[in-house]
């Protein structure tokens, strides 16, 4: 069956179901909420420790060649002087007199002097700068500043070396991390897709400058594969170029993995060559000899860096605009949450088919023994019906159920969720079945 073209509507459909579920809530919600700041429920934090954990599997724990890494949010301030972020790290703002709403200048109209909200008189343009500022220490002056970081990458960057000299790693080798970062963004929005506090999956691949175009047309397909992998629509996805006004100024290229989103076509993922800019950077900065040599490369030299940079929360979302899916039923709308079994919160519901029997008491023991294996959830409240519905809902993909039969012959009903197919098992074989399908 198709699935209904997403929009607008569609989206606050998603965002109520959010709430609704548990995936995420709007952050200090007592307090009338934080602009663009949201909090992940039971079924999110799930969700998002799977997707992380899929995406470090991927990187590093099945890689030779890429080494794992947790960096401080808080750096030296002098790093954020030497990456460019201080003076270049801006948005063009501009306000309204009269309604006193604030705009990113290249978002309204070229040549528009009125206020796309109210008409009212617009200000001139400044530059807007995007990092967070704090201070350290228990004086508030100039000298104590320092910043939350804005990106994760620099992290990396600056501890090269480190990696290199303790993993004993040679290059082409790449560093990989998963971690906060904070951009005081004009216009945030959308739900999660631009927030000002988020988290980055981000991998810093490090190359001779002779090999970059190859190692780039590598990631290029990795990460795209992934994709596939985490069980996304490819027909939602597209590649974007950079063209000469969009690429940044320490990118050679730079291509944009899109989603289609009931906004429009947005970045998901982006994929750079960003050439040996920030390593020689950092070498000016600090007088330390960055530059790379062994056996193999008669030379001294920069290394060129291949960046894949994803948001973790915008991958989130993305899975859940993906997996919703309405779907008539008798008469009934009913919704399907048909998220990957492998990120999936909840990777089985165990239900005794009625609360009489034996039933209860042989599906606890169920529940008992496949938990400590899985993230399972055991309901035993209301209609077969109903029960089948809230999973379906909650994006759990399958459903077993504990029957009559079950008491005679230790078999059980599995359900998929998408198929709606119902396969009579054994204990050991749904373990087995489980393991295939989250971690195959």
């Amino acid at each position: 069956m198709p699935k209904p073209k997403l929009n607008t509507e569609t989206m606050d459909k998603i965002v109520s179901l959010c709430k609704r579920k548990g995936f995420v809530y709007q952050s200090s919600e007592i307090y009338g909420g934080l602009s663009s700041c949201w909090d992940y429920g039971p079924l999110g934090a799930e969700l998002k420790r799977n997707l992380k954990s899929f995406w470090w599997e991927a990187m590093t724990n099945r890689r030779d060649d890429i080494e794992g890494l947790d960096a401080s949010i808080l750096m030296h301030p002098k790093v954020w002087h030497t990456s460019g972020h201080v003076k270049e790290f801006t948005d063009p703002l501009i306000d309204c007199k009269r309604c006193k709403r604030r705009f990113r200048a290249d978002k309204i109209e070229e040549g528009s002097k009125k206020c796309p909200e109210c008409g009212g008189e617009l200000t001139d343009v400044r530059q807007f700068n995007l990092m967070f500022k704090t201070f350290m220490g228990p004086i508030e002056d100039e000298a104590s500043i320092v910043y939350l970081r804005p990106e994760t990458a620099q992290g990396i960057y600056v501890n090269f070396l480190n990696v290199k000299n303790s993993s004993r790693q040679k290059i082409p080798f790449g560093i990989a991390q998963i971690g906060k970062a904070f951009r005081n963004e004009i216009t945030p929005g959308n739900f999660i897709f631009r927030t000002r506090e988020f988290e980055q999956m981000e991998m810093q691949f490090f190359v001779h400058p002779s090999e970059d175009e190859k190692w780039f047309e590598y990631w290029r397909e990795e990460r795209w594969k992934w994709y596939e992998l985490l069980g996304l629509n490819m027909n939602k996805l597209r590649w974007h170029q950079h063209g000469q006004d969009e690429l940044a100024h320490y990118a050679k290229v730079a291509y944009d993995i899109e989603y289609e989103y009931p906004f429009g076509w947005q970045e998901l993922e982006g994929v750079h060559n960003r050439t040996d800019f920030d390593l020689s950077r950092h070498k000016e900065a600090t007088g330390k000899d960055l530059r790379y040599s062994d056996d193999i490369y008669k030379e001294k030299f920069i290394p060129y860096i291949i960046e894949t940079s994803a948001g973790c929360d915008r991958t989130l979302l993305t899975i859940l605009v993906d997996a919703y899916d309405e779907v008539e039923i008798r008469g009934e709308t009913r919704v399907f949450m048909r998220i990957s079994p492998k990120v999936a919160p909840i990777k089985a519901a165990i239900f005794p088919l009625v609360k009489k029997e034996g039933m209860p008491e042989y599906a606890e023991k169920i529940y008992q023994e496949l938990k400590k294996r899985f993230k399972v959830f055991y309901d035993v409240s209301g209609a077969i019906g109903r029960r089948y519905a809230r999973m379906d809902e909650a994006g759990t993909p399958y459903c077993i159920t504990i029957d009559g039969q079950s008491l005679e012959d230790d078999t059980m009903t599995v359900r998929d969720r998408d198929s709606m197919d119902q396969t009579r098992l054994k204990l050991p074989e749904i373990q087995k079945f489980l393991e295939e399908k989250v971690n195959g």
